[in-house]
């Protein structure tokens, strides 16, 4: 059976966390859709367009995986690429009662589609795209914590 999940987010910018998710996931779904939400109700640092694009460029190499932008209800975009999981990760303790409420609703919204939870490599547990950008304002390495193409981007949108 094809098995497409969605790994929704904003991805901004898209961290090392991140792309070890998709890299499992791309090993237990036969096509995982990078799911890159345009999120009107946040200031992001990149634009939705740049985000997408800085995705791709990021995940490039990884079988099965591809990025598009999404800016409706997530369950109605997973039904529209006829996904049958949403993926989403936890980085610690802390996120699962936000993840759990999240999944709950979308289940309410859409049974036929199941959230499954991924935990980051233990190197990447602590990364988040929020201290890899405040990292980046203050001067920061970021080259650790993000893909080569993402580095370079912020050093250049800081300047």
């Amino acid at each position: 059976m094809q098995t497409i999940a969605i790994y929704p987010g904003t991805f901004d910018p898209i961290t090392n966390g991140h792309s070890d998710l998709v890299q499992r996931a791309s090993r237990l779904c036969t096509k995982t859709i990078v799911a890159v939400a345009r999120n009107t109700g946040k200031s992001p640092f990149f634009t939705w367009e740049e985000r997408v694009e800085l995705a791709r460029e990021a995940l490039a190499g990884i079988p099965g995986v591809e990025v598009q932008g999404f800016e409706i209800l997530l369950v109605e975009f997973a039904r529209q690429c006829k996904a049958q999981v949403i993926l989403r990760g936890l980085r610690a303790v802390s996120d699962f009662e936000y993840e759990f409420q999240l999944a709950s609703m979308n289940r309410h919204l859409n049974a036929e589609i199941e959230t499954v939870f991924l935990t980051p490599a233990e190197q990447y547990s602590f990364i988040s795209s929020s201290l890899v950008r405040e990292i980046a304002r203050l001067g920061g390495d970021i080259d650790a914590f993000v893909p080569p193409n993402v580095a370079a981007a912020l050093k250049q949108r800081i300047g």
